[in-house]
This record gives structure tokens, C-alpha cells and sequence, in this order.
């Protein structure tokens, strides 16, 4: 949870919020959850408390302070959008991305609807800037079918799906105002297996509708062993990034300085 990370799609991940809740058929074996439980009643840990939703306003500002352009995956270890995290809070990690122009921001949630709502609405400059890229989980048809839907209604300059773990031929799938694929199986104790031509059909669809795909893994028990290959190829296609230079220190540390004090007062509201 870090300015490094392992996952193939990001450079590093981002975590104001901890923790989250199952809602659907793709949480079955949540990575995340794991991980968390492993140190609850761990004192100091930042996981101390497991996998409880947490909010982290200290980790707030925290994107201002690396000194290199990345890709970050926002809230790898919760949702933003969970229903226990307030529309102020979320208010607060918009603001740093916004100010953070440098950095590309990946935000991926499984409550699309909430965030539908928020993007047509408060949150409308956020969902057009071209540095945040907006995505949806989608696992099967009956929960991430929807989802898509949401997202493609939603006012955002980049969109994009994350389809892991796949656990069914999703059919026939609208790209349509849609910029990105990441296709995956599930890992781990318990792995679901995906199928091959589950995964071929999406790459043929992204290719017709040119629509970058990337292909993470086979997943498994043992996904290192399985790989990323299909069809004897690796699929690492993503949009364009815009670039824009990093401020001084000081220009950051100014700019985290005003949205501390945005903050406090909203704290004290």
C-alpha cells in the first residue's frame, strides 16, 4: 500500500480508505481481505483492525509528496465508494487528484452507482479531467453487466473495466464510450478457474472496437506458473497518458498545506 506495486496495470497504490465489505459474487476470495485479517489484533499495524472500513486522512496528501509521475490505483484495499465512506471524505481524495495533474489516477469500484451519481453531479470537473481514469469491476453478467451501464452513463473523460476475476462468458459486450479492458483470473486459495475463450471473445471485441486491452493473468493456485500469456502473446495495451510536469517542493508543499485546511474546516463544519 505504497508508492510501489506488483499489480501489472499500476505503478503504485493509494489507500485514504482501508477496508471494505462483500457485495457481490467477484469478493468471494478478495485479495485485499486477506491480506488485512492476516494482522488484526496486530498493534500498530496498519491493519490492526483487519478488514473493517477505515478512513486514512493522513494518507491523504500523500500523492503531492512523490517525485516521479505514476500511475496510481486508488483505494486498492477498499472502495471509495463504499456506503460508509462520506460523500466529504471522498470530496477530499478528489481534490488531490485534481491537484495532482502529474500523476494518472485509476479509481475502481464495485458501488457504480454512488459513483454515477457523484460524477453527474459535485464531482463533474473531476470526471473530465483526463488524469483520472474511471473504472468498474466486472466479474459476470448479472452484477457487472449493470455496472457497466453505470459507468457509460456517467460524464467521465476516461472509463474503463477491470473484468477480474472472470467467472463466465460475458456474451456480447458493449464497448461503447468505453477506453480500457483489463481482463484477469481469479488467484489464490480457491481460484475460480477462468476459460480461455472467455477471455479470447474479449480480446476480439476490444480489437473490433479498438479499445486497448490488457490481459493480467491466467491466475490459478499458483498464477506465477500459469502466466500472462494468450495465444502465445502478452496483451499490455492501455490509453494514452497525458503528461504534465511536477511542481517544485515548495509548490507542493503549499498545495498540501490549502487542502489541509479545506479539510479542517470542513471537519469543523
Amino acid at each position: 500500500m505504497s508508492e510501489f506495486s506488483k499489480i501489472e496495470w499500476t505503478d503504485a497504490t493509494w489507500n485514504p480508505v482501508r477496508g471494505c465489505a462483500k457485495i457481490s459474487p467477484g469478493c468471494a476470495h478478495c485479495y485485499a481481505e486477506t491480506f488485512a485479517e492476516r494482522f488484526r489484533g496486530v498493534l500498530g499495524h496498519p491493519y490492526e483492525q483487519g478488514f473493517d472500513l477505515r478512513l486514512v486522512p493522513e494518507k491523504l496528501t500523500e500523492p503531492l509528496l512523490w517525485t516521479q509521475p505514476k500511475r496510481v490505483f486508488v483505494n486498492s484495499m477498499s472502495d471509495l465508494f463504499h456506503e460508509q465512506v462520506p460523500d466529504e471524505f471522498i470530496a477530499s481524495v478528489v481534490r488531490v487528484m485534481e491537484s495532482a495533474n502529474w500523476h494518472i489516477f485509476q479509481v475502481l469500484t464495485k458501488r457504480s452507482e454512488r459513483m454515477r451519481d457523484l460524477l453527474s453531479s459535485r464531482f463533474r470537473t473531476a470526471a473530465t479531467a483526463s488524469h483520472i481514469w474511471w473504472g468498474v469491476s466486472v466479474e459476470n453478467r448479472r452484477d457487472g453487466l449493470p455496472r457497466v451501464e453505470h459507468l457509460r452513463s456517467a460524464p467521465a473523460a476516461v472509463r474503463f473495466l477491470s473484468v477480474e476475476p472472470l467467472l463466465e462468458d460475458l456474451g456480447k459486450l458493449s464497448l461503447d464510450g468505453i477506453n480500457w479492458v483489463i481482463v484477469g483470473g481469479e488467484s489464490g486459495a480457491g481460484a475460480r478457474p477462468v476459460k480461455p475463450e472467455w477471455v479470447r471473445k474479449l480480446r476480439d471485441q476490444c480489437k473490433e472496437s479498438r479499445v486497448p486491452f490488457f490481459f493480467k493473468q491466467w491466475g490459478g493456485v499458483r498464477k506465477s506458473a500459469a502466466g500472462r500469456l494468450l495465444d502465445g502473446k502478452e496483451y499490455m495495451q492501455s490509453p494514452p497518458a497525458p503528461r504534465q510536469s511536477i511542481p517544485p517542493v515548495r509548490v507542493r508543499q503549499a498545495t498540501i498545506t490549502a487542502l489541509q485546511q479545506v479539510a479542517f474546516v470542513e471537519a469543523t463544519l
